[in-house]
């Protein structure tokens, strides 16, 4: 068991399911192991969820910590602990505003797709605010994947600030 050697911040519901694909208390997944639980547990098929993996493998050595794992928990959850965005709902969500199918977002599908989600605070996002994510969140191409969308809307369940003034331009952090 993980539990004598874990730090009591991991909550117990994620530990005991990360748990349950471990062998011989080793505390990773190798990536055919996670991509398992990420289908099992979260309803994604083969694909999503090693889109998934490769957005929360943060250091990139083809394993999954259960640190990493915690951070793909805290940003998902399940259905039953995260009724209102769990990982199925933000691949439909992600393939709702993929209009093209092409399994990628445009900057174009971005800008209607976004049209429709709400901010923490349930209000519809000023269309300044929709540049702003749209630049934040795209790669150098323009294009939004999966596991990067899944990040947006992690962003947008957080994001309590009033619409910005009229004459305020939103600046980009990556152009700094």
């Amino acid at each position: 068991m993980m539990r004598g050697v874990m730090n009591r911040k991991i909550p117990k519901e994620i530990i005991d399911l990360f748990e349950k694909y471990i062998d011989n208390n080793v505390r990773h997944l190798e990536k055919k192991d996670a991509v398992h639980m990420l289908e099992s547990e979260f309803g994604l098929d083969e694909e999503q969820a090693s889109t998934m993996f490769d957005t929360f493998d943060k250091d990139k050595n083809g394993q999954m910590s259960i640190w990493e794992f915690q951070q793909f928990y805290v940003c998902m959850g399940t259905q039953q602990s995260n009724p209102v965005c769990s990982a199925k709902e933000v691949v439909e969500k992600f393939k709702e505003i993929d209009a093209d199918g092409s399994g990628r977002i445009d900057k174009e599908e971005a800008r209607e797709g976004l049209k429709s989600l709400k901010t923490a605070t349930g209000r519809p996002l000023d269309p300044k605010e929709i540049e702003f994510f749209i630049e934040t969140t795209s790669d150098d191409d323009g294009q939004i994947d999966l596991g990067s969308f899944t990040n947006l809307l992690y962003r947008l369940r957080l994001y309590k600030a009033p619409p910005p003034p009229q004459n305020m331009k939103l600046k980009n952090p990556k152009s700094s």
